[in-house]
């Protein structure tokens, strides 16, 4: 059972990375989006995958090269999903709003990425006919509606604050958020399928803790190739941006981007760095709940940095207690999932 606690500890860490890395992207000025997204990105998608794994295996090159084709290939094409899911996130914000956007695309992501793996290794059953399967299934149901909980209480604040969504589209932005969960749990199945490599780690004498981040190389990789593309694309194509003025600013504007941006990015990585330590906790047989854990609580950490920075402070009344009653619900979800765990 102390395993299974300190497994979920680490997941709100890396849950609250998560929450928390695009505070300092917020703070960039005067570069376009797309650049500072891909600044980002090397450092999240690129640099620090492949620095860690350099440090952790003794061969490098040897290492990936006895995976196989087939095997890095399945990896980086589940990564190349999951960035498919980071660019129509951007758009589902854009036409739902951030509450309303976040709770359809999370909420399916949860669903989507937390049962096919079980699914497709014939673990279904389990699902449903053991108590901790019954339990963990429980947890995952509750953890929904604490993430809807959370959403609506979003939706009520803008309502209340008289917030607006100039491209508010219904039918589209509902499409979107669908395919962005649906995408995003590209990389939930990258780590399913990237288990071998996972287990080679440990076979060379990685730390348990350590040993899924050499897949990140891959995964990451797969998904930096969608993002960049994105960004690169956008900025050669749109007049209205450009890379060459971004990179025109004063140098003082020109370091102080770059670190925010690379924070922003290093953030981002560590949350997927405490989630192979919060996995590393989880019994084998239950592996699939890390999904949820990591969505349900990264929803929970972004009410809390909300409130942090200030983003509910003229908020009042109902919104305010849907939010606490919705973050209470996801922390009963994780302690449902706990008890599933420990039977």
């Amino acid at each position: 059972m102390t395993s299974v606690i300190a497994g979920i500890g680490w997941h709100v860490i890396g849950a609250g990375m998560a929450a928390s890395f695009y505070a300092p992207i917020e703070k960039v000025k005067k570069w376009s989006w797309e650049t500072t997204w891909a600044v980002a990105g090397i450092f999240s998608w690129i640099l620090l995958p492949i620095t860690v794994s350099y440090i952790l295996l003794p061969d490098f090159h040897g290492f990936y090269a006895s995976m196989g084709p087939h095997l890095l290939l399945k990896v980086a094409l589940f990564g190349a999903m999951w960035g498919v899911g980071n660019v129509s996130y951007g758009l589902t914000m854009r036409h739902l709003g951030m509450s309303l956007g976040i709770g359809v695309a999370i909420g399916v992501t949860l669903i989507v990425g937390t049962l096919v793996p079980p699914l497709m290794h014939g673990q279904g059953a389990m699902l449903f006919t053991t108590r901790g399967g019954l339990l963990t299934m429980a947890g995952v149901l509750v953890a929904l509606l604490g993430v809807a909980t959370v959403s609506y209480a979003g939706h009520q604040k803008e309502v209340q604050l008289k917030g607006e969504i100039r491209e508010f589209n219904l039918s589209l932005g509902l499409l979107l958020a669908v395919m962005c969960g649906v995408f995003s749990s590209g990389m939930s199945f990258a780590i399913d399928a990237a288990k071998p490599m996972e287990a080679a780690a440990r076979h060379l004498g990685v730390s348990p803790l350590y040993a899924a981040l050499p897949s990140y190389v891959f995964i990451m990789g797969g998904g930096a190739i969608v993002n960049l593309s994105y960004c690169f694309i956008r900025l050669a194509a749109l007049k209205r941006l450009s890379l060459r003025e971004d990179l025109r600013q004063p140098k003082p504007t020109l370091m102080k981007n770059a670190a925010l941006a690379s924070t922003g990015g290093i953030m981002w990585y560590l949350q997927f760095f405490f989630y192979a330590w919060g996995a590393a906790n989880i019994p084998a047989s239950m592996s699939y709940v890390n999904w949820m854990l990591h969505m349900s609580i990264y929803v929970l950490c972004g009410g809390l940095v909300g409130l942090a920075l200030g983003e509910w402070s003229e908020a009042r009344g109902k919104p305010l207690r849907l939010l606490w009653a919705g973050m209470l619900v996801i922390i009963a979800a994780a302690n449902l999932v706990g008890l599933g765990m420990a039977q």
